[in-house]
């Protein structure tokens, strides 16, 4: 390499100006991109994303020009909500997702986990689920959080029931983050970054790097961050969610996403069964039989309606 150039990993990104810390050192450069860059012909509102290896050619003590993206293990995209036609790239490089919910304050939305693991299953990145704000939880929340946990959990996935506030549940969660990289996701509303603040009292979300080229000096939750908890721990903060579309995606892209409906369609009679009205279906089978939850066969429903309406909708316009 050039006597200027460094490897570093993406601890921030705006979408003009990038937190780049060099490898073996604790400082970070404010960098820019250089040129377009690409993900495999995908159109992108942001070309980089937060966890990504860099390599990039410092211009002075503080800032530097990103060259190139290293290649990477794996990411996680979503559809742009202010760009349809685009897709934004929330992380790049993650070992697992912890996704924080709650069932009060805000009432967990109907369908919200399972779009949510639309955006990670492609990918293969597990996912812990996090409920959060436990002190809040009366008797019928948490008959809702069991029935929750019993679902998720037969289908393979770990579930936590934390509370940010007093502390209850945060040494189990912070045994599951240990050594890797998590992303760190939810619906609006549901207490994540006091959640952070009760994995390390010494995070300081402030923002400094940028302060000087933005005009901001506090920490908002507009763009992905990470931190580092220890050496070989990192979580990576995003912004919360309100609504989760996938128009980039084909009908057949959602069962093979739903890790239990589409075990059971290999069974079906016909090849292209959606899973609705066809006859000699095993996954309808599977569902009165209790093999497949009714909860999550309805969001299933659910999403394949909305994805075949909006694919519809956008060949329309293209016409």
């Amino acid at each position: 390499m050039n006597p200027t150039e460094f490897q570093g990993t993406v601890y921030r990104s705006t979408g003009s100006w990038y937190a780049v810390k060099p490898d073996g050192t604790s400082k970070f450069m404010a960098c820019r991109i250089k040129g377009k860059l690409r993900l495999k012909g995908i159109r992108l509102t942001n070309p980089i994303g937060v966890g990504d290896r860099v390599l990039c050619q410092a211009e002075n003590d503080k800032e530097a020009i990103i060259l190139h993206v290293l290649p990477r293990k794996n990411y996680v995209v979503r559809q742009s909500p202010r760009k349809k036609h685009f897709l934004h790239l929330i992380a790049s490089n993650v070992d697992q997702a912890a996704l924080i919910a709650t069932i009060l304050q805000p009432k967990l939305k109907q369908g919200f986990i399972d779009r949510y693991l639309m955006m990670t299953e492609p990918y293969e990145i597990p996912v812990l689920i996090v409920f959060n704000k436990a002190d809040l939880y009366d008797e019928n929340a948490f008959a809702m959080y069991e029935y929750l946990r019993d679902i998720y959990t037969d289908i393979g996935y770990k579930t936590l029931l934390v509370s940010a506030e007093s502390g209850d549940g945060i040494p189990e969660l912070l045994l599951n983050l240990e050594g890797k990289t998590t992303l760190i996701g939810g619906q609006s509303g549901v207490g994540k970054s006091t959640l952070i603040n009760r994995l390390d009292a010494k995070l300081d979300l402030e923002t400094d790097f940028l302060s000087n080229y933005t005009g901001k000096g506090q920490h908002t939750t507009t763009f992905a961050e990470m931190f580092d908890l220890n050496e070989k721990t990192r979580i990576i903060d995003t912004p919360g969610i309100k609504t989760l579309t996938f128009n980039h995606l084909e009908p057949e892209h959602i069962v093979h996403n739903f890790r239990e409906i589409f075990q059971y369609a290999q069974m079906c009679k016909f090849s292209n069964c959606t899973h609705r009205n066809e006859p000699q279906c095993a996954v309808k089978k599977a569902v009165e039989e209790g093999y497949i939850s009714e909860l999550r066969y309805y969001n299933y429903l659910q999403l394949l309606e909305d994805t075949e309406a909006q694919n519809a909708w956008e060949r329309l316009k293209d016409m």
